[in-house]
């Protein structure tokens, strides 16, 4: 049962110009007609470029920025059409964990009271004492100690500040949760705890989550569904493991040869894609197929006029190509400069699919990741 549906989720931010007189000269489509379902109690994993609309996508479902059009339905409540004081209310349910725990908590307030404020707001707990009683166990639950309630967010570290905010998320007794880069900020070694914690906490309270990341595979590892983002729109989906081993649209298939294999003989022989020019800007994406001004495999015809539609090609994969079907079976071969074999010691270059600084691809645990800022997105 789909608990989260998103329906044409569009949002689109104008661009304005003028001193005396402010008009609006164009718009950033930053989500440009976005569906999706999160069936309960599974994680569905968003993963893409960075500017791609990803963390956008996952504040609009929070309303946290304007939808622009489109539906997201929460158990049967279309969201983008409550009003203010309605929405405060149903926040309750959806939670976000941000990408930077740091800047995420308020310096200025301890633990106690920055995980209490939301319960406060909400209704939830007597009073105080039974609010605290709450907390400490839910700080349990999350690996941290009592003591912890006095102390503010810059005597944690990196790990425990992220456990903290998933603490201040989970105090509120949620239904999905939205996590936005969780591990990216994280060193190697945290980032394995916190993707087993989110795996634990999930086990044993029946959590949905949609994770957002850069890094695939992290991606693969706690996600159920796997979608694929680029300029704005969906254009792969399908369940983890299918898409890991039988990636059908080219953006994807450019995004697997970036991902290191740990067995040097595969990863110096087999095929790499190199993906050709900039991202194009959302504020004036390309006709057609978003990805055709970079795809290997484009054609003359269609690519350039006609925007694929996301449909459905057997078992829960969905994509978005016309040629999907005749790239697979070798009907269609990409152009002879845009993929070569990996020589023996030859070093991985930084446009192999994706920018150094996006972290897609990167090894389980170790990509950077960028903060996308809702403006760029």
């Amino acid at each position: 049962m789909s608990l989260l549906e998103l329906d044409g989720v569009k949002v689109h931010f104008p661009v304005r110009k003028g001193v005396l007189f402010d008009r609006t000269v164009g718009h950033v489509y930053a989500v440009d007609g976005v569906s999706l379902k999160v069936e309960a109690g599974r994680t569905y994993g968003l993963v893409g470029e960075s500017g791609c609309g990803k963390t956008t996508l996952g504040r609009a479902v929070l309303r946290l920025v304007d939808i622009t059009e489109g539906e997201v339905v929460l158990d049967g409540t279309n969201l983008a059409k409550l009003s203010g004081e309605e929405m405060r209310r149903v926040r309750r349910r959806l939670q976000m964990v941000f990408q930077d725990p740091l800047g995420s908590l308020n310096p200025r307030q301890n633990i106690e009271s920055i995980l209490a404020e939301g319960m406060a707001a909400h209704g939830i707990g007597a009073d105080s004492e039974e609010r605290r009683a709450k907390i400490k166990e839910v700080l349990a639950r999350v690996g941290l100690p009592a003591n912890a309630l006095s102390r503010y967010p810059h005597e944690f570290s990196g790990g425990q500040r992220q456990r903290i905010g998933i603490a201040r998320a989970l105090v509120l007794e949620p239904d999905v949760i939205i996590c936005d880069e969780p591990v990216s900020a994280l060193d190697v070694s945290i980032q394995a705890q916190v993707i087993n914690l989110l795996e634990e906490l999930q086990e044993s309270l029946g959590l949905t989550y949609l994770v957002i990341a850069h890094d695939l595979a992290v991606v693969r590892h706690i996600s159920d569904v796997i979608g694929v983002m680029y300029l704005g729109s969906l254009v792969e989906e399908a369940p983890s493991d299918t898409l890991y081993a039988e990636p059908r649209h080219p953006y994807t298939r450019a995004l697997m040869s970036a991902v290191p294999v740990p067995d040097p003989d595969v990863e110096d022989n087999r095929e790499r894609i190199l993906l050709q020019g900039d991202l194009p800007s959302p504020a004036n994406p390309p006709t057609g197929c978003r990805f055709h001004t970079r795809c290997p495999w484009k054609q003359e015809t269609r690519c350039a006029t006609e925007r694929p539609e996301l449909r459905d090609i057997g078992g829960g994969h969905r994509v978005a190509c016309h040629y999907a079907a005749e790239i697979a079976d070798g009907t269609i071969g990409p152009r002879q400069s845009a993929t070569a074999p990996r020589a023996a010691g030859e070093q991985r270059p930084v446009d192999a699919a994706v920018p150094a600084e996006a972290g897609v691809g990167a090894a389980a645990g170790a990509g950077p990741g960028a903060e996308e800022a809702v403006g760029k997105e």
